[in-house]
């Protein structure tokens, strides 16, 4: 199917490809596409829901039917075949709506880049690049985006000229002569699929796809463009819609504009014997194009009743019988078109049937940048109306199809976005009187019996009869009809059956389409690969991996790792032959009985200094700060507006002007980013800086009734006794020879000393207190093993953001002589006053070695109900104790610090597990062993 001559290919270069299953051969410049229809491939899908074939329907990125799997050189699923240009070694495969993910790593590269420009022009048509070369001639930086090799738009695959020259070859003198001024950067294959505020918008750039396995390994597939514009000018172009018709979605049914690309850009012959179905006279033009490049055009089928100009007289010269009134009622064939039904009686024999209802702007850049459309009656689709934003639609995006009309608009739009400082205003739409004589009427539906074979979404298999199903239903807005069908919700987001659905909609209720609207256009505009927007945030640089001072000697020593933010944490240290249950235990009874140590440097750190720093902190801790002495500490909590905890930690007061506060290890960026966003929109008058001191502190944890022996060997200078050194209060003194912080708090209820040095001296510290060899290091399961012994709640584990300090069993913490702190108010809600809200409550199963999954849902009755079962709460924290000689669980129930002593059950499996209320400080109640 081939043409003897002509297209934008290279025949000097013969490229070999594989389309399931079977070798083919095309040349550079084709689309994958392209080179299967010059082969004479014309069933390239299968539909997803009815199973039927499909061919390739449009030239561009609107292609609703040839969705493909690409196989080699790497596995990308769901690409249009008309948007995949073709390479030597190529391997891909026709789908059915759903592709497949790689098996292994992607070896390839992603790169992201930001850039700022004065004009930002979107599409290289005749319109982009007349409006790109305006902007520039004014001295303005420009960015000129486009989603082809190589600019010129429908110029490539039209014979239309442009100044007396070749439309290609205009572009192509255009784009040379852009990409020679230093201050514009013309970008090809690149696709801006986002429009978001203050005129920011996001594009991918293909980079090596064209060159397939012969890309270089250093270069990026995909590059990410986000890009700041004072300007934007919208030249997208235009996508031609469908008609509705019996059979409409058949291998040989294709738009005639993609036709005519087809055979004009990459010399291809789409069919040999061809019928036109069109409303316009732009699809006259189509056919004769096509009747030039060697296709039998037998008819063309023109529901005007007198369609005249040039191109119809040019028609009947040419011998083309021109049905003028009448309408295609059906497309047969066994697999394919051989057949064209018309109104007029005839069945035509053709293996092309070449469709256009008219054209729609394409309008979804401007529609996410807040502009509003209008429908127009005169060309029969939605156009630009206005946006807030600086932006303007140029050429065919704005309604001007005609040629010359693209190219003056699009010269006026680039010179004054170049110019404007001022706000966008409302875009003025051409009217009717504006708009070239050849303006297309709006044909959708062709009127029918039975509508189950009259498809308006060919990627979703979504029918007039499915459209009437919804309506009949009682739908009224097209948004809801599109989601009872599911039109327009593909990879293709509705770019050829969006207006065509509200059409038929509007029909259905007996309403104008312009009453009705249209669905709402989100990004992204095209599929975009996740690891395009990962970019080189993936495998191991997807999170930083963050670790502590002393991480050498953890690995050395046999720990293995948890993951707690971005922190690499101990877990536990096993010993040979232990498994985990036996190194936690054995480590918890080192701190219950001995002396044991933990790595807590990943605590998060906040320096909170200035004058009025104290109260800031009064303002955002549920209790009192500035009443805090100079070397004292004081635990605290933090609540939302809402009342519900936030975060918990420890406030130390270094100076008058100085605080320490210290966070949950996986909340200190969002604490630090809470206080920042207090202090500099609600309360900036307050002087107060915040710097996170995280990593400038090494934190050892010493733990356990030995504690303060082994410290004071290491600290002789330090007096260490209880009355020496309170409880809450923290002194300076030099361990183990290096400066350091010591604080006397506790996580576990034993005795206890926090050690903080300077992370260069933390391994130093480590060290030392280990060779005393009277240490047992402990790591994180341990550390909540004992913390939920005590009862002590983890933030994000035995919360979950609907818990306040009271169901906690924590209103020590709530201050009543402050007048106020985020989240006061809430407390005094009914809802947040009731008695039945869930609450801390520690569990015991009646069988002392069932260790509940965390999780589990806690019910009343020793039988499951009927569905829905009423459920009381939930565990939130499991573990087997050392020191209490059984299980435990710390769980939120309802009404639970009323339920003490009740039982209750835990479906576990099908077993229902009884189980006792208690308190959930289960062990050493009353503190005593908190100061040894």
């Amino acid at each position: 199917m081939r043409r003897d001559g002509g297209g934008r290919i290279d025949r000097s270069r013969e490229l070999r490809f594989r389309f399931d299953g079977q070798e083919y051969t095309g040349h550079p410049g084709d689309t994958l596409a392209s080179a299967l229809l010059a082969n004479g491939v014309r069933r390239v899908a299968t539909s997803v829901r009815l199973g039927r074939p499909r061919g390739i329907f449009a030239a561009g990125g609107e292609e609703p039917n040839a969705v493909v799997q690409i196989e080699e050189p790497f596995p990308e699923p769901m690409l249009p075949a008309t948007t995949v240009e073709l390479y030597d070694g190529l391997v891909a495969s026709s789908l059915a709506g759903q592709g497949r993910l790689a098996a292994g790593p992607d070896p390839a590269r992603y790169d992201a880049v930001h850039a700022h420009c004065d004009v930002l022009v979107v599409g290289a048509g005749p319109a982009g690049l007349a409006a790109a070369r305006a902007a520039a001639a004014t001295g303005a930086r420009v960015i000129l985006a486009d989603d082809q090799p190589e600019p010129g738009g429908s110029l490539l695959g039209s014979r239309d000229e442009v100044d007396g020259v070749p439309g290609a070859d205009w572009a192509a003198a255009t784009a040379a002569d852009l990409e020679g001024r230093p201050e514009v950067r013309v970008l090809r294959r690149t696709t801006v699929f986002g429009y978001y505020d203050d005129n920011y918008l996001v594009a991918v750039e293909r980079r090596t796809n064209h060159l397939g396995a012969a890309a270089p390994a250093h270069m990026a597939r995909e590059r990410i463009w986000r890009i700041r514009a004072r300007r934007v000018v919208l030249a997208t172009g235009a996508h031609e819609r469908p008609i509705a018709f019996a059979g409409n979605d058949l291998p040989g049914v294709m738009l005639a504009g993609a036709a005519r690309t087809y055979a004009t850009r990459y010399g291809v012959l789409p069919g040999r014997r061809a019928v036109v179905f069109a409303a316009n006279d732009g699809a006259h033009a189509a056919a004769l194009d096509l009747a030039d490049a060697g296709v039998d055009v037998a008819a063309v089928v023109d529901p005007r009743p007198a369609p005249g100009g040039p191109w119809a007289a040019r028609l009947r010269e040419r011998g083309v019988e021109l049905l003028a009134g009448h309408v295609v009622t059906a497309a047969r064939g066994d697999g394919q078109v051989s057949s064209v039904e018309t109104s007029s009686g005839a069945s035509i024999d053709a293996d092309l049937l070449l469709v256009s209802g008219g054209w729609n702007p394409v309008v979804h850049l401007y529609s996410q940048s807040g502009g509003t459309l209008r429908y127009d009656e005169t060309i029969g689709t939605l156009v630009p109306d206005g946006s807030g934003q600086a932006v303007e639609a140029a050429g065919a995006a704005r309604g001007v199809f005609a040629l010359p009309g693209c190219l003056a608009d699009g010269t006026g739009a680039g010179a004054r976005a170049a110019s404007a400082s001022r706000p966008a205003r409302p875009v003025d739409v051409p009217r009717a009187e504006e708009t070239a004589e050849d303006a297309p009427l709006a044909y959708w539906l062709v009127p029918a019996a039975d509508y189950t074979e009259h498809f308006v979404d060919l990627q979703r298999d979504v029918t007039v009869a499915d459209v009437h199903r919804a309506t009949g239903a009682g739908l009224r807005s097209v948004e809801h009809v599109k989601r009872y069908t599911t039109a327009g919700t593909a990879h293709d987001q509705g770019k050829t059956s969006g207006l065509l659905t509200s059409a038929v909609v509007a029909e259905a209720l007996g309403v104008p389409v312009a009453e009705l609207g249209t669905t709402t256009f989100r990004a992204p505009y095209q599929p975009v690969s996740f690891a395009a927007l990962a970019g080189r945030d993936r495998g191991a640089l997807h999170d930083p991996v963050r670790v502590t001072a002393l991480h050498e000697w953890h690995v050395a020593n046999g720990a293995l790792f948890e993951n707690v933010g971005q922190w690499k944490r101990p877990w536990y240290y096993p010993r040979p032959g232990e498994d985990m249950e036996a190194a936690v235990l054995r480590e918890c009874a080192a701190a219950r009985e001995g002396v044991a140590a933990m790595d807590a440097s990943t605590l998060g750190k906040i320096d909170v200094i200035g004058p009025d720093a104290g109260e800031f902190l009064d303002r955002l801790y549920t209790n009192l700060m500035s009443s805090l002495k100079v070397g004292s500490v004081r635990y605290g909590v933090m609540c939302r507006p809402d009342g519900m905890v936030f975060d918990d930690g420890t406030v130390i007061r270094v100076a008058d002007d100085h605080f320490l506060v210290t966070t949950t290890t996986g909340n200190a960026a969002a604490v630090l980013d809470w206080m920042e966003e207090w202090l500099q929109t609600e309360w900036p008058w307050l002087r107060v800086h915040l710097t996170s001191v995280t990593e400038q502190w090494a934190t050892v944890a010493l733990v356990g009734p030995g504690s303060r022996e082994v410290l004071a060997g290491l600290a002789p200078g330090l007096a260490v006794g209880v009355d020496d050194f309170p409880f809450m209060t923290w002194r300076e003194a030099e361990v183990a020879g290096v400066p350091a912080r010591v604080c006397r708090i506790s996580f576990s209820g034993e005795l206890a000393f926090e050690i903080n040095v300077t992370s260069w001296d933390g391994l130093r510290l480590w060290t030392a207190i280990m060779d005393t060899g009277l240490v047992t290091p402990y790591g994180t399961e341990t550390m909540h093993v004992l913390r939920a012994e005590k009862g002590y709640p983890i933030v994000g584990q035995d919360t979950d953001g609907t818990v306040t300090p009271h169901d906690l069993g924590m209103s020590w913490v709530v201050s009543k002589k402050k007048p106020d702190f985020v989240g006061k108010r809430s407390f005094s809600r009914a809802d947040t006053m009731r008695a039945d809200r869930k609450q801390l409550v520690g569990l015991l199963p009646e069988d002392p070695e069932v260790l509940l999954p965390e999780g589990t849902h806690l019910v009343a009755t020793g039988t499951l109900p009927e569905p829905p079962v009423p459920m009381l709460g939930h565990v939130t924290s499991s573990y087997r104790s050392a020191a209490l000689g059984r299980t435990f669980a710390l769980a939120l129930v309802r009404g639970g610090q009323g339920r003490h002593g009740e039982r209750l059950y835990a479906p576990v499996g099908d077993t229902l597990v009884p189980v006792t209320v208690t308190s959930h400080v289960l062990y050493d109640p009353e503190g005593a062993r908190r100061d040894g």
